[in-house]
């Protein structure tokens, strides 16, 4: 069963129960894919596996996003309820990296480049990102990439 059929299998589910909050998400999350398909103009076919979880991530940011908003806002309800969405659809995506395993990995690759000097961000970087697309955050990416070139001299 692909990620797309689980999502729509889950929102049956979750109508049949009444559970309203679990139909939201996942409504939020069919007319997300929805959308990417037109976007992308694969309406036919429809997306693959990876390019669904890059729409599963991009709502995650949204609403890690949306939660630390609320915070500085002083919205605990709204960061709950976003809290909440973020728990539905961390179901539908792998489970991500501990900061520990994503500086070995980005050690690794770094071992790997060979000679690099601190101005090559970039390069490790993407290196990085495409080994660990959709295993970590950007974010986390970034700083171990970052702590990683600030050791070379």
């Amino acid at each position: 069963m692909s990620l797309r059929e689980k999502i729509l299998s889950d929102l049956k589910a979750a109508m049949k129960e009444g559970d309203a909050a679990k139909r939201d998400v996942l409504r939020l999350l069919d007319s997300a894919i929805k959308n990417s398909e037109i976007e992308k103009k694969k309406r036919e076919e429809g997306l693959s596996e990876e390019e669904v979880l890059e729409v599963l991530s991009r709502a995650m940011k949204q609403r890690q996003d949306s939660v630390t908003q609320f915070e500085k806002g002083s919205r605990p309800d709204l960061a709950e309820k976003e809290k909440q969405e973020m728990a539905i659809i961390s179901v539908y995506l792998p489970e991500q990296l501990s900061q520990e395993e994503v500086e070995k990995a980005v050690r690794e690759i770094v071992a790997k480049m060979g000679e690099i000097s601190a101005a090559d961000f970039g390069k490790v970087m993407g290196q990085a990102m495409g080994q660990l697309k959709g295993k970590a955050d950007g974010n986390a990416v970034s700083k171990a990439v970052k702590a990683e070139l600030g050791k070379i001299k």
